[in-house]
């Protein structure tokens, strides 16, 4: 009896989400606008994200007409290939420890030591740092400092030989470039552990170094993994930094950039992208779907109380001065290049200061083309990447489907695709058309595939932030309008958008500022109709010219600076009102 009672129990149950599902998939039907943008939706994600991923796996194993993996074992026959895979996940293995170990340090500094204004000004400036600057400022930056003409290698120290190109160049460089990032995600989860683990632990007389290793640090070892993995992937990634600061020492990206401009051998450059491709969905799905939600489910929710702060010198002073010290440097570092503008000739004039660069850079080398097209080709993909993210986000959050699913995992999918990678996708999936039959094949070299590619690289935080801000709405909201005959879009627009308001701006500039500062897979479809400041700039750079890269590379600083600063003022202004945050 208890066995039949416990079944129809669960056929109840069973029934009952089949009866909601099948409801919400007739309300579906019902709006035309929702399937209409679900259709444009699926068919924008697999021609852009799906479709260059898959066409070159097909060109890496078909040749000739015939199937084979012949194209495969050509590359990996090239001592350069394996060299390069070894290199890179050398490079990702060191940077993704010394970002996370860094991370966590400031993070805990942060969260568990009491610091003064100072200190904590440093870390937020840090922390910003990386999101306002091209990701190849600090490779100039270590150039100009360390270099065989260096101002501290040189001039200070007196060392004529010194060489910071090859492998420690790199990790340095990329190391405190992603730190922040390692730092922000840390910090996050440091202040959801419930203080009064870690006092009960002290209260047993444990010492404060036994709390961390047998408490604190095993709570934190999926985020800390999870940190690592996310390093990882943007290492192996990173194009810019290793093209500049790496010399002879050549990286997958790099060596596939290589292997299509140089040897112009496009089978072998997509086979070469389809195993970095492998490597990072690799670390990007254990990442995503295992040590995620392993954070998620260690750190729940927010701390139950007020973390008593360390206070202790002989704890406090080392910590805050050892960070304040990175930070410092890091700082340091950022402002070389505006100030390497100034001087005349780096490592041999330094005084008087000059503006000749900056003259230069728009009367000889068309830098006022470069920024206009940059800037334009940033601000048209700007708010569509930002509308694009929270209609999608919306979508997840808000409505069930069957392909929900996919939409989600596909705009989610190109966060794990290198630059380089999806720039040999788009040459090779529409440089002659779609699967080569010549449909599409005007894209190829126009403005519309440059905007598409920031679109595409930008929507995933987008779509993360959007997500995280929807969770937060109460459905009632919503279904009050739905009740009064308002239509998805109606509801959208009106009641969704507005409480999510600050997310889509954040998302807009973010979106922007990516885009104007973005390399990899643009200096792969740019044409000599356009000039981009990065390409620009990465040009300048690879000829040692460092005076007009720094030009180049000051004015953006200064565009994606000011473009922060006027997001945080309209937000502050113009943003989501107290009314409606007390309603979400």
């Amino acid at each position: 009896m208890l066995t039949s009672l416990f079944r129809f129990f669960l056929g109840g149950k069973y029934m009952v989400r089949s009866q909601g599902a099948a409801l919400d998939r007739k309300k579906l039907f019902a709006d035309p606008i929702m399937v209409t943008t679900i259709v444009v939706l699926i068919a924008f994600l697999t021609l852009f994200i799906l479709y260059p991923l898959a066409i070159l796996l097909v060109d890496s194993v078909v040749g000739d007409g015939k199937f084979g993996f012949s194209v495969f074992s050509r590359i990996f026959k090239m001592p350069t290939f394996t060299t390069a895979i070894s290199n890179t996940l050398k490079v990702g293995f060191v940077v993704g420890i010394l970002s996370t170990l860094v991370g966590l340090l400031f993070a805990y500094v942060e969260v568990y030591v009491r610091v003064n204004k100072f200190v904590g000004g440093l870390f937020k400036v840090v922390s910003m740092l990386p999101v306002v600057s091209p990701p190849f400022v600090l490779s100039l930056s270590m150039i100009m400092l360390f270099g065989k003409a260096g101002i501290i290698t040189r001039y200070l120290l007196g060392i004529y030989d010194n060489s910071v190109y090859g492998f420690w160049g790199i990790a340095i460089v990329q190391s405190l470039t992603f730190f922040p990032v390692c730092y922000m995600m840390l910090r996050g989860l440091l202040k959801n552990i419930d203080p009064s683990l870690e006092e009960a632990a002290r209260d047993m007389g444990a010492s404060r170094f036994k709390v961390f290793t047998t408490v604190t640090l095993p709570l934190l070892l999926p985020g800390l993994g999870n940190a690592f993995l996310v390093t990882f992937i943007e290492s192996i990634a990173d194009f810019a930094n290793p093209m500049i600061i790496g010399g002879s020492y050549d990286t997958l990206a790099t060596t596939i950039y290589l292997q299509i401009t140089g040897a112009y051998d496009k089978a072998g450059a997509a086979a070469m992208a389809v195993v970095l491709l492998v490597i990072t969905l690799a670390m990007f799905v254990v990442q995503k779907y295992v040590l995620e939600k392993k954070t998620a489910a260690t750190l729940t929710g927010k701390a139950s109380r007020a973390r008593m702060l360390i206070t202790d010198n002989s704890v406090k002073i080392p910590l805050t001065v050892f960070c304040s010290l990175i930070a410092l440097f890091v700082i340091i570092m950022y402002l070389c290049v505006p100030i390497g503008a100034l001087f005349p000739t780096w490592g041999y004039k330094f005084f008087p200061l000059t503006g000749k660069w900056f003259k230069l850079v728009f009367t000889r080398y068309k830098g006022l083309k470069a920024f206009k097209d940059s800037f334009l080709l940033s601000f048209i993909s700007a708010p569509i990447t930002a509308l694009l993210s929270m209609i999608i986000s919306y979508l997840v959050v808000k409505r069930k489907f069957k392909s929900k699913g996919f939409i989600e995992a596909v705009s989610m999918l190109a966060m794990a695709v290198p630059g380089t990678v999806l720039g040999v996708g788009y040459i090779r999936g529409f440089a002659s058309g779609i699967f080569h039959t010549g449909i599409l094949q005007g894209l190829y070299g126009s403005a519309v595939i440059l905007v598409i590619v920031f679109i595409v690289r930008s929507l995933p935080t987008g779509t993360r932030s959007g997500i995280s801000a929807l969770r937060q709405i109460d459905k009632s909201i919503e279904e009050s309008a739905y009740d009064m005959g308002a239509d998805s879009f109606k509801v959208f627009m009106t009641v969704t958008l507005p409480l999510i308001k600050d997310s889509f701006l954040s998302g807009l500039v973010t979106a922007f500022v990516r885009s104007i500062t973005a390399i990899s897979a643009i200096i792969l479809l740019v044409t000599p109709q356009f000039l981009l400041i990065t390409v620009q700039i990465n040009e300048f750079a690879e000829k040692g010219a460092y005076g007009l890269a720094c030009a180049f590379a000051t004015i953006l600083i200064i565009i994606t600076y000011g473009s922060v600063m006027l997001m945080n003022l309209f937000i502050k202004h113009f943003g989501t009102s107290k009314k409606l945050q007390e309603e979400k």
